[in-house]
Protein backbone atom coordinates (compact mmCIF):
# COMPACT_ATOMS: atom_id res chain seq x y z
CA UNK A 1 0.00 0.00 0.00
CA UNK A 2 1.43 3.43 -0.96
CA UNK A 3 2.37 6.05 1.62
CA UNK A 4 -0.28 8.77 1.85
CA UNK A 5 0.05 12.26 3.25
CA UNK A 6 -2.62 14.04 5.31
CA UNK A 7 -4.49 15.12 2.16
CA UNK A 8 -4.68 11.58 0.79
CA UNK A 9 -2.08 12.12 -1.95
CA UNK A 10 0.63 9.58 -2.47
CA UNK A 11 3.87 10.96 -1.07
CA UNK A 12 5.67 10.51 -4.41
CA UNK A 13 2.87 12.39 -6.20
CA UNK A 14 3.06 15.20 -3.65
CA UNK A 15 6.84 15.49 -4.10
CA UNK A 16 6.38 15.56 -7.89
CA UNK A 17 3.71 18.30 -7.67
CA UNK A 18 5.88 20.34 -5.29
CA UNK A 19 8.85 20.07 -7.66
CA UNK A 20 6.75 20.90 -10.74
CA UNK A 21 5.23 23.93 -9.04
CA UNK A 22 8.62 25.18 -7.84
CA UNK A 23 10.08 24.82 -11.36
CA UNK A 24 7.11 26.61 -12.91
CA UNK A 25 7.23 29.49 -10.44
CA UNK A 26 10.98 29.85 -11.05
CA UNK A 27 10.39 30.03 -14.81
CA UNK A 28 7.70 32.67 -14.28
CA UNK A 29 10.14 34.70 -12.17
CA UNK A 30 12.31 34.93 -15.28
CA UNK A 31 9.52 35.84 -17.72
CA UNK A 32 7.54 38.36 -15.67
CA UNK A 33 10.25 41.08 -15.45
CA UNK A 34 10.52 41.06 -19.25
CA UNK A 35 6.77 41.48 -19.59
CA UNK A 36 6.86 44.30 -17.05
CA UNK A 37 9.61 46.17 -18.90
CA UNK A 38 7.83 45.72 -22.24
CA UNK A 39 4.53 46.89 -20.74
CA UNK A 40 6.20 49.97 -19.22
CA UNK A 41 7.78 50.83 -22.58
CA UNK A 42 4.42 50.52 -24.31
CA UNK A 43 2.63 52.58 -21.67
CA UNK A 44 5.17 55.41 -22.01
CA UNK A 45 5.24 55.40 -25.82
CA UNK A 46 2.09 57.47 -26.51
CA UNK A 47 3.43 60.26 -24.33
CA UNK A 48 6.56 60.71 -26.44
CA UNK A 49 6.74 63.79 -28.64
CA UNK A 50 7.01 61.82 -31.91
CA UNK A 51 4.07 59.49 -31.22
CA UNK A 52 1.59 61.69 -33.14
CA UNK A 53 3.67 60.94 -36.26
CA UNK A 54 2.72 57.24 -36.29
CA UNK A 55 0.71 55.90 -39.20
CA UNK A 56 -2.62 54.17 -38.78
CA UNK A 57 -0.81 50.82 -39.32
CA UNK A 58 1.68 51.64 -36.55
CA UNK A 59 -1.15 52.74 -34.27
CA UNK A 60 -2.97 49.44 -34.85
CA UNK A 61 0.21 47.42 -34.24
CA UNK A 62 0.88 49.47 -31.10
CA UNK A 63 -2.60 48.84 -29.68
CA UNK A 64 -2.54 45.11 -30.51
CA UNK A 65 0.91 44.82 -28.94
CA UNK A 66 -0.23 46.69 -25.83
CA UNK A 67 -3.19 44.31 -25.45
CA UNK A 68 -1.00 41.22 -26.05
CA UNK A 69 1.45 42.44 -23.42
CA UNK A 70 -1.36 43.01 -20.92
CA UNK A 71 -2.75 39.56 -21.70
CA UNK A 72 0.71 38.05 -21.26
CA UNK A 73 1.11 39.72 -17.86
CA UNK A 74 -2.33 38.54 -16.76
CA UNK A 75 -1.69 34.95 -17.85
CA UNK A 76 1.84 34.74 -16.45
CA UNK A 77 0.91 36.23 -13.08
CA UNK A 78 -2.29 34.19 -12.72
CA UNK A 79 -0.57 31.06 -11.34
CA UNK A 80 0.87 33.13 -8.49
CA UNK A 81 -2.52 34.64 -7.66
CA UNK A 82 -4.17 31.20 -7.88
CA UNK A 83 -1.52 29.70 -5.60
CA UNK A 84 -1.95 32.47 -3.02
CA UNK A 85 -5.75 32.20 -3.02
CA UNK A 86 -5.76 28.41 -2.73
CA UNK A 87 -2.78 28.13 -0.34
CA UNK A 88 -3.26 25.34 2.21
CA UNK A 89 -6.43 24.11 0.54
CA UNK A 90 -4.66 21.05 -0.87
CA UNK A 91 -5.25 22.05 -4.49
CA UNK A 92 -1.77 21.55 -6.01
CA UNK A 93 -3.08 18.68 -8.09
CA UNK A 94 -5.37 21.18 -9.80
CA UNK A 95 -2.99 24.15 -9.68
CA UNK A 96 0.02 22.61 -11.43
CA UNK A 97 -1.67 21.60 -14.73
CA UNK A 98 -3.71 24.83 -14.80
CA UNK A 99 -0.65 26.97 -14.09
CA UNK A 100 1.23 25.15 -16.83
CA UNK A 101 -1.50 25.96 -19.38
CA UNK A 102 -1.65 29.60 -18.23
CA UNK A 103 2.14 29.92 -18.49
CA UNK A 104 2.18 28.46 -22.00
CA UNK A 105 -0.59 30.80 -23.12
CA UNK A 106 1.21 33.73 -21.48
CA UNK A 107 4.45 32.89 -23.25
CA UNK A 108 2.65 32.66 -26.59
CA UNK A 109 1.08 36.09 -25.99
CA UNK A 110 4.50 37.42 -24.98
CA UNK A 111 6.10 36.08 -28.16
CA UNK A 112 3.43 37.80 -30.25
CA UNK A 113 3.89 41.02 -28.25
CA UNK A 114 7.66 40.96 -28.75
CA UNK A 115 7.13 40.43 -32.46
CA UNK A 116 4.63 43.31 -32.44
CA UNK A 117 7.12 45.68 -30.79
CA UNK A 118 9.79 44.71 -33.31
CA UNK A 119 7.33 45.37 -36.16
CA UNK A 120 6.28 48.70 -34.64
CA UNK A 121 9.79 50.03 -34.10
CA UNK A 122 11.10 48.71 -37.42
CA UNK A 123 8.23 50.25 -39.36
CA UNK A 124 8.66 53.57 -37.56
CA UNK A 125 12.39 53.66 -38.33
CA UNK A 126 12.81 51.91 -41.69
CA UNK A 127 9.53 51.44 -43.54
CA UNK A 128 7.50 48.57 -44.93
CA UNK A 129 10.07 46.35 -46.69
CA UNK A 130 12.44 46.14 -43.73
CA UNK A 131 9.44 45.71 -41.42
CA UNK A 132 8.20 42.67 -43.32
CA UNK A 133 11.67 41.10 -43.34
CA UNK A 134 12.57 41.80 -39.71
CA UNK A 135 9.06 41.18 -38.36
CA UNK A 136 8.81 37.95 -40.30
CA UNK A 137 12.22 36.80 -39.05
CA UNK A 138 11.33 37.66 -35.45
CA UNK A 139 7.97 35.87 -35.72
CA UNK A 140 9.61 32.85 -37.38
CA UNK A 141 12.28 32.62 -34.66
CA UNK A 142 9.63 32.90 -31.96
CA UNK A 143 7.54 30.15 -33.55
CA UNK A 144 10.54 27.92 -34.16
CA UNK A 145 12.23 28.23 -30.76
CA UNK A 146 9.22 28.71 -28.46
CA UNK A 147 6.68 26.43 -30.14
CA UNK A 148 7.81 24.12 -32.95
CA UNK A 149 11.09 22.93 -31.38
CA UNK A 150 9.56 21.98 -27.99
CA UNK A 151 6.47 20.40 -29.56
CA UNK A 152 8.66 18.41 -31.95
CA UNK A 153 10.78 17.23 -29.00
CA UNK A 154 7.63 16.12 -27.16
CA UNK A 155 6.38 14.23 -30.20
CA UNK A 156 9.75 12.54 -30.61
CA UNK A 157 9.88 11.63 -26.91
CA UNK A 158 6.32 10.26 -27.00
CA UNK A 159 7.11 8.07 -30.03
CA UNK A 160 10.06 6.39 -28.26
Amino acid sequence: MPDLDSSGLEVEEKVRLDRNLAELLQELRLAIPGVTVLFGFLLALPFQSRFPEVTSFQEAVYFATLLLTALSAILLISPTAYHRLTFRHRMKGHLVPLANRLAIAGLMALGLAITGVVVLVTDFLYGPLTTVLVGGLCGALFLMLWLILPVAARIEEDSD
